[in-house]
Parts: C-alpha cells; structure tokens; sequence
C-alpha cells in the first residue's frame, strides 16, 4: 500500500486528457487507503475532486473500495461530482464474521446490509459491483446458505463469485478445516446462479430505456456494434450490443434504447 503523490497523479491524469482520454479508472490494490502512508489519512475524496476538475474526461470510475473504509465525505462526493459514474466497486469476500475474520476482514452481515443500503440512499441508481469467495477454509453449509441469503437480499447488479484457491505463503493454506474442492466449486456455480437471476430481472427492467453507451469496437460476427453503459466497468462487466444506421467511431458516446437482453449483456439500437 504505497501511495503516488496527489500532484503526480493529476499531472499525469491532464496528460491523459490532453491526449484524448475520456474515461479515466482510478485503481489500487486497496483505493480506499490512497494517501494514509502520505497524509496521514484517506485523501481519495479529494484526488477525486482534483480529477473532476480536469477538462476532457467525460467518466471517472473508481475501482476496490474496501467497505470497512468507505466514508460518507467518499459517498458524497460521488454523489455531488457529474464525472464520477454512479458505480462502486466493494469487494467483500463474504458476509459471515466468523469467515471474514478468518480471511483478516472487518463486518458481517448486518454491518454491511447497513453500509449498501446507505450507499443507495446516497447515491440513487448507484450500480453496485462486489466479489465473493466460497468455501474459505472452515466455511460450514449454514455458512454458505447464509451468503446465499444475502445474496438474494442485497441484489447487487454486478457480482463475481470464485471458488477459493489456496495460495502459497497465506496463513490460510495452513489452515486444516479445507473445504473438498468439488464443495467450493459448486458452491461458487451456485451463487452464480443465483446471481444470473437478479442479473435477468435487472436487465428486463432496463427494457425501451435510453442509456448512454461508450463506443468501444464494431463486432463482425453479430454485425453491430458494441460498448459499455456509466454500469459497466471495462473488461470486467458485461457488453452493449447496438446497430446504428451511420458509422461510430470507437470512443464516441452515444444513447442507444434497449429493446433485447442475452445472458449479462444488452442489446439495443443507436438513438
């Protein structure tokens, strides 16, 4: 956790826009913690506002926001600031204590129901992305039914489920309570399942909508042409498939209206 200094990442940033750049994705293995080894304290709030000051990008996205470290002043920036898309990235692994404190992490269930929901609160048609792991080292049955629970519960509209693989050197590879790897295979299809359900239904609702969809190639098989929507992270989420009448350039912005759905993508026509 080793942080840039903030002038160096808006000098390179105003490059990037100078240079044609109209998305810019803020990461780090932990973003949240950007400046405490530096400032003494999270300064993402404020990298954040330097970066909207920038002429030229159009969307800022912000990528791994741990939960334990997601502030209100974050939240309402968020909110407040027009280049910064309505998507948080919040990797929580799991919603059990026992689990998380296992895997060196804070919360459980209802701290982090309490956390999503304000998030919602604050920032309306906020897309919520998160990433789970099943079948950590000591993970019971009753455990992973409750993740399923908070699953259905929560409905977050992007979600990646793993299988958990050891790896070498982690205190958890010590531990004797392995879960069979058939177990935590299927119980990561399981989620995934659970998760195409809520994916359908979210994309049934998005039906005869106008969304604003960045060009990002042409597809030659399916004879259209293709982008993401403020909802989808690049190389992560899923696609928007579009026909459009006249030529698109890739990076161009344009509304496309919804009208079809396949698996976790949209399927639309330029407006």
């Amino acid at each position: 956790y080793r942080s840039r200094r903030m002038e160096d990442i808006v000098k390179e940033a105003r490059w990037l826009a100078e240079n044609g750049v109209t998305e810019l994705v803020v990461v780090a293995q932990d973003t949240t913690r950007y400046g405490e080894d530096i400032y003494g304290k999270s300064m993402l709030p404020e990298l954040l506002t330097a970066l909207c000051e920038i002429d030229g990008f159009k969307w800022i996205r912000t990528l791994y926001c741990y939960p334990e470290r997601i502030t209100d002043e974050l939240l309402d920036v968020i909110a407040k600031e027009d280049k910064l898309v309505k998507y948080l990235d919040m990797p929580i692994q799991h919603c059990d204590k026992t689990i998380l404190k296992r895997m060196n992490r804070h919360g459980d269930r209802d701290t982090l129901t309490a956390l999503i929901k304000k998030i919602r609160e604050k920032i309306p048609n906020v897309t919520l992305r998160t990433t789970l792991i099943t079948g950590f080292p000591g993970e019971t049955e009753e455990q992973f039914e409750e993740l399923c629970e908070f699953v259905k519960e929560i409905r977050f509209e992007r979600l990646g489920c793993f299988a958990y693989s050891p790896e070498e050197g982690t205190p958890a590879e010590k531990f004797e309570d392995q879960v069979p790897l058939k177990v935590r295979e299927r119980r990561s299809e399981i989620i995934m399942e659970e998760q195409m359900i809520i994916s359908d239904s979210l994309n049934e609702a998005a039906l005869d909508s106008e969304v604003e969809v960045v060009c990002e190639g042409f597809d030659r098989y399916a004879e259209c042409y293709y982008g993401r929507s403020q909802s989808d992270a690049p190389e992560i989420d899923g696609k928007i498939f579009f026909l459009s009448e006249d030529k698109v350039r890739v990076g161009e912005y344009v509304k496309v209206k919804i009208d079809d759905t396949m698996d976790y993508d949209l399927i639309g026509s330029k407006m």
